[in-house]
């Protein structure tokens, strides 16, 4: 087989002749006979059936990861929202009052990477109160901007600390507390147990309503 891009090519001294015009091996003719050649070689002996045996094997029960979250801190609760739904994650910023727009869930507008979000406080829709949680694992508490897509809308949320991504099975979600009275239990879709901390799964989709309508 030729083998000349590492010879004379990019791989070796470069004084093929071909090469100026072509600019890269990968751009070469001899390059993509030899890589045809490579594709129609014969198969070895037994190839079929090794893999055939490989693909009949039955699933041995392992879960599949079909989710994935964005953990996050506020106060003493561990909250998650669906990974795919998250923009970006900054440093926090003190978001600018708006006039005669007190209270609420919406706290301001905040400048994120040279573009305005409306900063929206999960921590008043939910009723959370600012505690000190557990640290885990000795970590330090570093305050972020997160930038979500929720009901169509971008709103960026103040948290007191992030997690990062998580995988998870949805078989691996526990249900929702029934003998709990804490409001915010209605916000969430399931508890994720990941390590010491149990976090509530948030409900996109109603967490996305409700902010959508503050701004109104």
């Amino acid at each position: 087989m030729i083998d000349c891009w590492n010879r004379i090519g990019v791989r070796g001294d470069r004084s093929c002749d071909k090469l100026p015009a072509r600019t890269h091996c990968r751009n070469c003719e001899v390059h993509a006979e030899s890589a045809h050649a490579v594709m129609q070689r014969p198969l070895p002996h037994g190839y079929r059936e090794e893999w055939a045996g490989y693909f009949a094997k039955e699933e041995t029960g392992a879960k599949e990861l079909d989710r994935s979250a964005l953990i996050f801190r506020i106060g003493a609760e561990w909250l998650a929202l669906p990974a795919k739904q998250a923009v970006m994650v900054a440093q926090y910023a003190k978001p600018h009052r708006l006039p005669h727009r007190g209270g609420g869930a919406l706290s301001g507008i905040v400048n994120v990477k040279g573009r305005l979000y409306p900063c929206m406080s999960i921590a008043e829709l939910l009723s959370i109160t600012a505690e000190e949680p557990t640290r885990v694992d000795g970590r330090r508490a570093a305050p972020r901007l997160v930038v979500m897509d929720l009901a169509q809308q971008r709103f960026a949320l103040p948290v007191d600390d992030l997690h990062g991504i998580h995988r998870y099975a949805e078989a691996d979600v526990e249900p929702v507390p029934t003998n709990a009275n804490k409001s915010m239990y209605r916000y969430f879709t399931g508890i994720l147990v990941i390590g010491s901390m149990r976090v509530g799964r948030l409900d996109a989709e109603l967490v996305g309503h409700k902010l959508a309508g503050a701004l109104k």
